[in-house]
């Protein structure tokens, strides 16, 4: 018989009721937008909810800890509204960190690598919108964790940096106005070395592709390689049949050339290192946000909602191990 999985809908992290809030959490030109876009119609977002979260049952393998309103709205919104393909994003979610119980069993701000990483700039951060109202971030490649400078006591992992990648969308993906406009990337290559590349193993990168393009709640509406060498186009050229058509279509390769790149992102809000007009970037702007008063505090503490939720993930993995084996 199928078993309904354990912390489902219940707890302060799940409320299955209706919220009528949701309805009024976008302003009026980015509720147009949701309308016209992503096929949202306000009159029957209750009921496309519940359609998706019918469908967990049909996935008893699966620990899926949030099932409440605001959470699988964002799913919706990251499929225009298809219900399946919505639960299937869903149910990738929850799988891909069932499947990588160690990515994620200090998933915090406060953790050291990801700390570290945050602190570092990955991710960073623009405080203005673009034009189309995306989130801009900057992900600055000097890989400093290749390092053996004595001042970098913090060492860190490559699979550290896509813990702080995950954990910042997670951060910015509660603000419903980034679930519908979404986000912009840039990643600048300037000091990423040969060596450097060649860390990026096959499984780290399809740790990423998964982690980032097939199981995450977010529309990415560009992805700008800036000052990229040879080796990353030659690395580019590696992933791409990896990638969705649609992911294809987002990516740009600037180069050194910036002039395309403000073709696509207006110069005023982009910070003098891409040739914009804002002061020089400050990749701590966002790790200050993310950390608050533990900036410059070297102990890791946890929210009672974050441990909560860790110790209510590892307890259904337990009762799988015994429920479900062959």
């Amino acid at each position: 018989p199928r078993r309904r999985s354990p912390c489902l809908a219940s707890g302060p992290l799940a409320t299955a009721a209706a919220r009528p809030e949701i309805r009024s959490s976008l302003s009026p030109e980015t509720l147009e937008k949701a309308r016209l876009e992503l096929n949202e119609n306000p009159d029957t977002l209750h009921q496309d909810i519940q359609e998706v979260r019918d469908m967990v049952i049909t996935r008893p393998d699966i620990g899926f800890l949030r099932t409440d309103d605001a959470f699988i709205l964002r799913f919706l919104r990251a499929r225009k509204f298809q219900h399946f393909e919505a639960f299937r994003l869903l149910a990738q979610y929850f799988e891909y960190r069932q499947q990588n119980l160690d990515m994620f069993k200090s998933f915090k701000a406060t953790d050291p690598g990801i700390k570290q990483a945050l602190k570092d700039g990955f991710p960073g951060g623009l405080a203005n919108l673009d034009h189309y109202g995306r989130t801009l971030r900057i992900f600055p490649c000097p890989c400093p964790i290749l390092t053996t400078s004595p001042l970098n006591i913090h060492r860190y992992t490559l699979v550290d940096i896509l813990r702080a990648i995950l954990l910042s969308l997670e951060a910015m993906i509660e603000d419903p106005e980034l679930q519908v406009n979404g986000f912009v990337l840039i990643i600048d290559w300037s000091n990423f070395t040969f060596k450097q590349a060649s860390k990026l193993t096959p499984s780290m990168l399809r740790l990423a592709i998964e982690g980032l393009q097939d199981s995450f709640p977010a529309r990415f509406g560009g992805i700008h390689f800036v000052n990229q060498p040879w080796y990353i186009h030659a690395l580019y050229t590696v992933i791409r049949p990896f990638l969705k058509e649609k992911t294809r279509k987002r990516i740009f390769l600037h180069g050194n050339n910036l002039n395309s790149l403000h073709q696509l992102i207006h110069p005023e809000i982009l910070p003098s290192e891409f040739g914009g007009m804002l002061p020089p970037y400050d990749m701590g702007t966002w790790a200050r946000t993310l950390l608050d008063h533990e900036y410059d505090d070297d102990t890791s503490g946890s929210s009672p909602s974050l441990l909560l939720y860790e110790d209510c993930f590892f307890s259904f993995l337990k009762k799988i191990t015994v429920d479900y084996r062959p």
